[in-house]
């Protein structure tokens, strides 16, 4: 029953944070317009503060007494829901702060050459199957 619940505050979270990114996406691109993705950056910027913040805060040494589901709450659903770069970047800090410089490094590099293939092969993929010509 607890992991039952567990899951279901983390999907809670993670509706809140998903709204939380499209109006703050949307609010961004009004203002500024959509030439460049300015509101995705803020986006990934501030989840990434938030993430970190909040695991320091939170964690062993920190300052705030919270339970592991609210951990889990704002980290795993809030966060993951706004932002999965906020998931990356603490990771990646990690294994930085652990001595593990290279595989933090191997980490950013793979994460983006991976991620932008993966994005084109699905991108691909479906021009396939629709029969429609690539941009």
């Amino acid at each position: 029953m607890a992991e039952l619940k567990a899951y279901l505050w983390i999907a809670v979270g993670g509706a809140i944070g998903s709204v939380a990114r499209y109006a703050c996406s949307s609010l961004v691109a009004g203002w500024f317009g959509e030439a460049f993705p300015w509101g995705t950056l803020l986006v990934n910027v501030s989840g990434s503060f938030v993430i970190g913040f909040f695991a320091m805060a939170s964690g062993p040494d920190g300052r705030l007494l919270v339970s592991g589901q609210l951990r889990q709450f704002v980290m795993i659903g809030l966060c993951g829901g706004y932002t999965t770069f906020s998931s990356f970047s603490l990771q990646t800090l990690t294994l930085a702060q652990d001595g593990s410089v290279g595989r933090a490094g191997l980490n950013v590099l793979s994460s983006v050459v991976l991620c932008l293939a993966a994005v084109w092969l699905g991108y691909a993929a479906a021009v396939s199957m629709s029969g429609l010509r690539a941009r």
